[in-house]
């Protein structure tokens, strides 16, 4: 009879992942995404240092960056990923891989956007996209496109099992009165029934996951909502909505409730829509109010709706309609606005610079916390993001870059052609998404379209003076993971 080996007393105590040493927990995050391994790292102490450790993020290193080597001797592996993981969204190079595009059209290039390799862009009527690669065009518009939106494809009916939930829908408007929707460069849907031009489209779907609906606004003064469900055999317009008495300037949808349509006209009257009303016999129209000058732009965040009007911005609560506080004065004239709420930050373009605000220090005479001066233009082109503020104008052909954190010059770009010498006029549009950005050619050179890719660039940024042009206050340095 075979002897059986003794029975431990007591309970059994299962072990845990934190009870591997720190070389195996390394080798079990071997196979883990930055993210993965960022969200490991904030789980418990034992998980945070060997999330932390050289050996992981030396991988991660390697993985997203094969051809440049981890400096020794230095700080820590994961330092050295985020300060070059900064740099480059901060475009602080100077050897981006730069790529020209000639679309041979007189038309200046009026709206861009960016859709991992691609870009899109509208001259006239006219719509392109383009890659180093392969390009083409978009048929089916028959005059001036007004606007251009990109929403998520598994939100609509075209979403079929195979696609990505990270694909996009291209939605552009016009002033042949429709709205098309583009996918894989074909049109799949047209949407009829504006009296007039489409002058905007919401910012993004109203509704929930069941039911998305895209608003537009009209110079026939009216909101009509579309179904992104329907089929071609269904009737995509599901309500229009009356109230405006001149054409619509911006839609946007409330930050605290996906059903909130918020829309202002060129005359600066304001109302607020409960698209869920109509269907319960209830009226739409939830607020009306009124602010002074011309809409510049419509950003709403949470319960706020900031409206950059004139020379100002202005925060109004949608819980009561009232003016909450103004969070920014930038006169004499302002051309363009951004914000950046996780960070309490906005940005206001003027004349000859940007201005930088802390929205946690308004007022009735608000003080800016940066000046990002720009010298002899107007700043109609604004980018902001955790990393940088990008602005430019159309009577310069350089393109600014700064940090958001410190307020500093990262890098100075220059629009112009390839070789090019002589003064020019600053670019017709611009468009920036994380490492890359596009700016096209001013009057001289309507069909020029220019792509700078920081993503694998190595050679830092000679600004001769990373502090010209800017005053900074009151904001401490941030790095982003």
């Amino acid at each position: 009879m075979v002897d059986r080996p003794p029975q431990r007393e007591g309970p059994i105590v299962p072990r845990t992942l934190v009870d591997l040493d720190a070389d195996a927990l390394a080798h079990c995050f071997g196979s883990l995404g930055i993210r993965d391994v960022a969200n490991i790292a904030m789980s418990c102490k034992t998980l945070h240092r060997a999330a932390y450790s050289d050996l992981v993020w030396n991988r991660l290193f390697r993985e997203q960056w094969p051809c440049h080597a981890v400096s020794s001797g230095a700080s820590g592996v994961r330092q050295q990923y985020l300060a070059r993981h900064t740099a480059l969204h901060q475009l602080k190079f100077d050897d981006p891989y730069v790529t020209y595009f000639d679309t041979s059209n007189s038309v200046p290039v009026s709206h861009i956007l960016l859709d991992r390799h691609a870009i899109f862009i509208a001259q006239g009527s006219r719509l392109l996209w383009l890659n180093p690669v392969l390009s083409g065009q978009l048929r089916g518009h028959s005059a001036r496109v007004t606007c251009m939106r990109f929403f998520p494809v598994a939100e609509t009916s075209l979403f079929r099992s195979g696609m990505r939930h990270e694909d996009n829908i291209l939605v552009t408007s016009s002033s042949d009165r429709t709205i098309r929707l583009w996918f894989k460069g074909q049109s799949q849907r047209c949407f009829k029934g504006h009296n007039g031009p489409v002058t905007t489209l919401s910012d993004k779907l109203l509704g929930d996951s069941g039911s998305k609906v895209l608003a537009s606004g009209g110079e026939d003064c009216t909101i009509r909502l579309w179904s992104f469900n329907s089929s071609w055999k269904q009737r995509p317009l599901v309500l229009t909505y009356h109230g405006h008495e001149k054409p619509l300037s911006f839609l946007t949808v409330a930050g605290h409730k996906s059903s909130l349509l918020v829309s202002i006209s060129k005359d600066s009257k304001i109302r607020v829509w409960d698209t869920s009303a109509a269907f319960s016999g209830l009226s739409s129209c939830v607020g009306t109010m009124s602010v002074s000058g011309s809409p510049v732009a419509m950003k709403c965040y949470d319960t706020l709706c900031y409206i950059a009007a004139n020379a100002s911005v202005i925060a109004i609560d949608l819980r009561t309609m009232r003016n909450a506080f103004t969070a920014a004065v930038h006169g004499p004239k302002m051309y363009s606005f951004e914000m950046l709420p996780s960070e309490w930050l906005i940005c206001s373009g003027g004349q000859d610079k940007a201005l930088l605000w802390d929205i946690r220090k308004n007022g009735e005479t608000p003080e800016p916390v940066a000046e990002l001066e720009l010298n002899q233009n107007r700043v109609t082109y604004l980018h902001m993001d955790p990393y940088k503020i990008v602005t430019g104008g159309p009577l310069g052909y350089k393109v600014n870059v700064w940090e958001t954190g410190t307020g500093c010059l990262a890098n100075t770009l220059d629009c112009r052609a390839c070789d090019e010498t002589e003064e020019k006029a600053g670019p017709s549009a611009m468009a920036v998404d994380k490492c890359r950005i596009v700016t096209t050619g001013g009057p001289d050179e309507p069909g020029f379209v220019y792509l700078r890719d920081f993503s694998r660039c190595s050679i830092p940024a000679s600004v001769a003076d990373m502090d010209a042009g800017s005053k900074f206050w009151e904001i401490n340095p941030q790095v982003s993971d």
